[in-house]
């Protein structure tokens, strides 16, 4: 008679870990996960890897960019306050919003009782450049830059909250569990720089308190094994806690304390196949190599002073946004394949005029002196720069439009985000919208359709960039986007 309780022989089995056992059996029988198991072991083989690291085959064409800087403007800036010039509000002042216009779409809880009542501008627009691009005059510093970015007035997402749009924005789906952007691009491309990670994340560190949390799973590998998840360096002076040795640890001793790991983890990946193991081993090396590479990409001591003014008196204070921002070229510098800034606290929904003139001084100047240092340096023809949020604000005044303390709901029917250097077409603004800023009018760009973009101007073709995950092959834009061809050089 069996027991019952007796532990398999196979050591392998005992190694199962819940994410590979749903990627990899989803859908059978029992009879035919052991004839997997017997045929192939318990573990997927992970395909072989380029000198770089990247998926054989890929670039699919040739890339533009060689790194993307994504500022991601966390909160949902108002199009309508800096990019969307609409003088007619005017005419609209106080008045509801047209049913025709409105079309029945979703508001949020946070307006749905009120009336739609239209709020115009609380700032002027001024044209700029010889592109003539009209910007809100709370963005001087990026006034400076119209010739050198395409504005895309036409964005468009599904999601009227922040979580769920922020992760439709960053992975392409709205649920948690799916792999960022910069992780797809780190799968598949790898990284020309072995001391630092393929894929960091910087977050500002703000003067007051946010109370808009941002998730890890915005820059998480979701299903892809974990070592191409973004890594977060923290708004400090230390940008990685515990880099260093003890005091009296010699380096050699440290050294050979890692090769005892390697050997125990690379005999243990022999019996289990798992994934995960190979992964420690190379988040051990990296570690140990970043203990050199960090402290000194970390130390501003070698810029001059020009670049502090530049970028602006804040960029002396560690973990601001003007800072992050000069840590982002220096990561560009070293070859960082996807360098990710996250700057919160752009949810206006009261006291706009203040809140959000206090984000414009934020970013400003530091936006702008990043792609003047990226230009000035030769660098901007091969960088991706993608500045924009998860939504936009909505045309009718949140409280009593004619206050001060007003603000504007979310609105994802349409906003605007730009893109800058790697093949984007300078200079142009792609798309419009109707006189309320409420709906596209035309040339309309999806998510799915930014992140298609993104992906192709690093040389990947979205729809080949696959994951089989639970069953199914996965991607980025799931069964959607399209390559906006309109933005990008022939």
């Amino acid at each position: 008679m069996s027991n019952a309780n007796a532990l398999p022989s196979d050591p392998r089995a005992l190694a199962l870990t819940r994410r590979y056992f749903l990627n990899e059996f989803a859908g059978l029988s029992l009879g035919a996960i052991a004839l997997r198991c017997l045929q192939s072991g318990a573990h997927a083989s992970e395909p072989a890897r380029t000198q770089d690291g990247g998926l054989p085959g890929l670039p699919h064409l040739p890339p533009k960019a060689k790194r993307v800087i994504f500022l991601t403007q966390s909160g949902g800036p108002s199009q309508i306050e800096l990019f969307d010039e609409k003088p007619s509000l005017e005419k609209w002042a106080g008045t509801e919003l047209p049913e025709s216009v409105r079309q029945g779409q979703r508001l949020t809880t946070m307006t749905s009782g009120q009336k739609q009542l239209v709020m115009p501008a609380r700032t002027k627009f001024l044209r700029h450049g010889q592109s003539g691009a009209s910007l809100g005059e709370w963005l001087p510093h990026m006034a400076s830059i119209v010739d050198d970015i395409c504005l895309i007035k036409s964005m468009h997402t599904e999601q009227i909250n922040h979580a769920p749009a922020m992760t439709f924005l960053l992975t392409g789906g709205q649920i948690p569990g799916r792999p960022s952007i910069g992780s797809w691009a780190s799968y598949g491309l790898g990284s020309v720089n072995r001391n630092l990670p393929d894929y960091l994340v910087l977050i500002s560190k703000m003067q007051r308190p946010s109370d808009q949390p941002l998730y890890d799973h915005y820059w998480g590998s979701g299903f892809l094994p974990s070592r191409f998840q973004g890594v977060k360096l923290r708004n400090s002076r230390e940008p990685v806690l515990y880099l260093k040795d003890p005091a009296g640890l010699p380096r050699e001793l440290r050294r050979s304390m890692l090769d005892g790991l390697r050997d125990l983890n690379t005999q243990h990946l022999a019996e289990t196949g798992d994934p995960e193991i190979s992964t420690r081993i190379r988040q051990y090396e990296m570690a140990y190599r970043m203990q050199t590479s960090i402290p000194e990409l970390a130390e501003f001591n070698d810029e001059p002073e020009s670049t502090f003014a530049l970028y602006g008196a804040e960029s002396r204070r560690p973990g601001s946004y003007a800072a992050n921002c000069i840590l982002a070229r220096r990561l560009a510098e070293r070859g960082v394949r996807f360098i990710q800034l996250f700057h919160p606290d752009w949810d206006h929904h009261s006291r706009l005029s203040s809140w959000c003139t206090a984000r414009c001084r934020d970013t400003d100047q530091a936006t702008a002196a990043l792609i003047k240092d990226l230009k000035q340096r030769g660098m901007l023809e091969d960088t991706l720069v993608v500045w924009g949020g998860e939504f936009g604000r909505g045309v009718a005044g949140q409280g009593d439009w004619k206050s001060i303390e007003a603000g504007r709901d979310h609105h994802p029917r349409c906003f605007t985000m730009w893109m800058a250097g790697a093949g984007v077409q300078p200079g142009i603004t792609h798309g419009s919208t109707d006189e309320f800023s409420y709906n596209v009018a035309e040339n309309p760009v999806h998510v799915h359709d930014l992140q298609a973009t993104i992906l192709h101007q690093l040389g990947i073709d979205h729809e080949r960039l696959t994951y089989r995950f639970q069953g199914r092959d996965f991607r980025l834009t799931d069964v959607h986007g399209r390559v906006v061809q309109e933005v990008l050089r022939t």
